[in-house]
């Protein structure tokens, strides 16, 4: 197990057996050792049954990007999610300045969650979101602390069980979602065919 869970009251202890399998899923994701995941207080007010894992790119000791992923369900449904259960995903990363000011950014920056997804083989439906990119100029007394600039995805989507009878398997989303992190970080993508093997940093008390 990669990503290890910590009980928080409310996220996801308790709730339908279907919920319960779908967040005990998302145990199996496997991550890359520069990723650093625990899981979080969820929301308690968006739907009736919530979990959540939080997340950071760590290299050489050095914080790059930072993300979040909740898992809302509604065993009634949900008109604007197209079905019982959405992903909801945050993602934050330092990029180059220059980059900041790319027209392309926005759209490439969306395209990560998509390739990635897609990557992983999670199913997904009704997906949305936004991609921000900011960059900031120091002034007067600051005027010698170096520029910056970061680039935030937000994004929701309906994952689907690509095995009805198996039920809803939240790893290759979780996986994916550790992938835009890393993407956005600018961490450089593991070769196919190549395993990446977690170190202790990507679990909580090992």
């Amino acid at each position: 197990m990669v990503a290890r869970h910590e009980t928080h009251p409310g996220t996801g202890a308790a709730g339908p057996a279907e919920f319960r399998a779908a967040v005990e899923s998302m145990n199996t994701a496997a991550l890359r050792p520069e990723v650093f995941c625990e899981e979080m207080p969820a929301p308690q007010r968006i739907a009736p049954f919530s979990s959540a894992l939080s997340a950071d790119v760590t290299v050489d000791d050095e914080d790059l990007g930072t993300g979040r992923i909740i898992l809302l369900h509604d065993p009634a449904g949900n008109d604007a999610w197209d079905g019982t259960f959405r992903c909801v995903a945050y993602a934050r990363a330092e990029i180059d300045p220059e980059l900041a000011n790319d027209p392309m950014l926005a759209g490439v920056g969306w395209s990560w969650l998509t390739e990635a997804l897609a990557a992983h083989g999670a199913s997904y439906g009704a997906a949305s979101g936004t991609v921000t990119c900011v960059a900031t100029e120091s002034f007067g007394g600051m005027a010698e602390d170096d520029s910056s600039a970061q680039i935030e995805v937000r994004a929701s989507w309906t994952p689907i069980a690509t095995d009805p009878e198996a039920g809803l398997d939240l790893a290759p989303h979780v996986e994916a979602w550790a992938e835009l992190l890393c993407t956005a970080a600018g961490l450089p993508p593991v070769p196919e065919g190549v395993t990446a093997i977690p170190s202790r940093r990507g679990q909580r008390g090992s």
